[in-house]
């Protein structure tokens, strides 16, 4: 989710950076621009480094049966904490 957000500030400051000169009171265009890339690169390695995390942590298996005897189904879950 937050790649999508970094790509976003990436490309605004981008344009704020190199493509537009405009006049903003109390900053640059081209300081804000390069504030904007830093903080979308920063969303961007936040964002892997959360769903690294994420996916590290328990490894499930379910399976799913019918018992031949009741007709009932059967659920079955297996954790794995790693």
């Amino acid at each position: 989710m937050y790649i999508g957000l970094g790509i976003v500030l990436i490309v605004i400051g981008a344009i704020l950076a190199f493509a537009l000169d405009i006049d903003l009171p109390g900053i640059e265009d081209d300081t804000l621009g390069w504030i904007l890339i830093i903080a979308g690169i920063l969303a961007i390695l936040l964002s892997f480094a959360f769903a690294n995390r994420r996916r590290a942590g328990v490894t499930t298996t379910r399976e799913s049966q019918i018992d031949p005897v009741t007709g009932s189904r059967v659920d079955r879950t297996d954790v794995d904490p790693r």
